[in-house]
């Protein structure tokens, strides 16, 4: 075999294996809507993201450690993680979660699925990135955002503008902090993903611990069910230091645009869990949309084929 084809071949598998994990952390984060709901009713807002993030913070730290990394020592360093910390897990956590006791999480998945929009519109809008924004790409956003629509059905969109239209601005307003957590994350590229996860989580920790003891005084709460304990736990552990680790990896591999493309898989992924967890049911127009979804993030994140007489290396694309 050629080096062009092996480099072609490898560069085809790296990209097939970041996809994989794209649809592993939609997954991940798709099933959070359900757990946030199954906690909410008896633990509130600001304390249920003030145990998510400690608790994820803690365990990020502790495997950062176990694997021989040293935190940076610098305060600028710190004062970005802070601003990672804000802009991907404390702001967005909280806005959701406050959102979904006012909202159907029908429509807050169709709302929290419009950072792939506003990633664009910054491209467009300043020029980061313009670069790499193509026609494509364009029609890759617009398919995307018309599966979720289809997918959720019109039930879910018909709320929009009726009902607390503050929990819907709440829920588009954290998707607006997706948009731009992958931005700013790419200064962190050289540093390993299990340390900008750590130290993004740790500052999100501090932001929330003292918002959450001021507001709510949670030591005054009722004890909260079991189930709602474990739904907490399932965030922690799993939809935020497992899936921070993947998600900084995936800023460095496809880019911004190609990382919040996955919001689209995890609206679908949402309806595919209720339908299989919780008996929802599963219609025609819930395949079809389904359908637009991966075609939207296949037109995002797969390299176009390379014109003839140029070498193709076949390496993820930066978005």
């Amino acid at each position: 075999m050629s080096t062009q084809a092996q480099q072609t071949t490898s560069g085809q598998t790296t990209l097939a294996f970041e996809i994989g994990l794209l649809l592993l952390l939609a997954l991940i984060w798709g099933s959070s809507f359900t757990l946030i709901k199954v906690a909410i009713p008896s633990i509130p807002p600001f304390t249920m993201v003030a145990a998510r993030v400690t608790i994820a913070a803690i365990l990020l730290l502790l495997i950062a450690r176990a694997q021989g990394h040293a935190l940076p020592r610098r305060g600028s360093v710190w004062a970005a993680f802070l601003v990672q910390g804000l802009l991907q897990s404390a702001l967005p956590f909280t806005l959701i979660s406050w959102g979904e006791t006012h909202i159907a999480s029908g429509l807050a998945g169709v709302l929290n699925a419009t950072p792939p929009m506003f990633v664009l519109a910054i491209a467009l809008t300043t020029g980061r990135g313009r670069q790499t924004v193509s026609g494509r790409k364009i029609i890759g956003v617009a398919l995307g955002l018309a599966g979720v629509a289809v997918t959720m059905g019109a039930d879910a969109l018909s709320g929009i503008g009726t009902t607390a239209p503050l929990a819907q601005a709440a829920v588009l307003c954290a998707s607006l902090c997706y948009a731009v957590a992958p931005i700013w994350g790419q200064r962190f590229s050289g540093l390993p993903a299990i340390v900008t996860a750590a130290g993004a989580m740790s500052c999100a920790a501090v932001l929330m611990l003292p918002a959450a003891a001021v507001l709510e005084r949670p030591w005054t709460l009722a004890p909260p069910p079991a189930q709602a304990i474990a739904a907490v736990i399932a965030l922690a552990v799993i939809c935020t230091a497992f899936a921070m680790v993947i998600y900084f990896r995936l800023i460095h591999t496809l880019g911004p645009l190609g990382t919040t493309s996955g919001s689209y898989l995890r609206a679908g992924f949402a309806v595919a869990l209720g339908t299989a967890w919780l008996g929802e049911r599963f219609s025609w127009s819930s395949l079809a949309g389904m359908a637009l979804i991966l075609a939207g993030v296949v037109a995002v994140t797969v390299p176009a084929p390379a014109r003839t007489g140029k070498t193709a290396t076949g390496a993820p694309s930066r978005n």
